[in-house]
């Protein structure tokens, strides 16, 4: 499989750690540099919450009824947007199964598949990865934790461990 140089990411906030929780926030980079970022309003039946979650993603139950977007327009907009395209997620244990979640609230059938990024890399960037993102954090100086500045971060981290592979490589 030939590496890519830049791909799609979504990462993923929720309600919670366990089985019971559910998508509040979805943060998409895409290939070209822009970024998509949603906070979801829950479904009706959504009703676990995780304070030790809230804790990490600082995104609040009213934040979400203020400012989200219903489960329905947020899964048509990521269709829209990612229609036929793999995306990445450096939680895809997670991140698939709370998506799978929002589009079965929204009764719309995803347009685009979610992959582990883990799939697209080799073991010498695998190895590069954690002091890679760890430099880019520190650059970045993030000041929230949101899921579109997590999903760049990731983006740029792959791009990052990519480019130093081709270095060596030329070099």
């Amino acid at each position: 499989m030939p590496r890519i140089s830049t791909p799609y990411i979504m990462d993923i906030e929720a309600s919670g750690f366990g089985p019971d929780s559910y998508p509040i926030e979805i943060g998409v980079a895409l290939a070209d540099g822009a970024r998509f970022c949603s906070l979801i309003v829950p479904a009706a039946d959504w009703t676990h919450w995780d304070d030790s979650a809230q804790g990490v993603h600082n995104i609040s139950r009213d934040m979400l009824k203020r400012h989200g977007s219903h489960v329905h327009q947020v899964a048509t907009e990521l269709n829209e947007m990612l229609a036929g395209k793999t995306v990445y997620s450096d939680g895809w244990v997670v991140d698939k199964p709370w998506l799978l979640r929002l589009f079965q609230a929204a009764g719309v059938n995803m347009s685009f598949q979610l992959s582990s990024i883990e799939m697209i890399m080799t073991e010498p960037q695998i190895l590069l990865w954690d002091d890679t993102k760890a430099r880019l954090t520190e650059e970045a100086n993030l000041q929230r934790h949101r899921a579109s500045n997590d999903a760049w971060l990731i983006q740029e981290t792959y791009r990052h461990t990519n480019e130093a592979l081709d270095a060596t490589l030329t070099g």
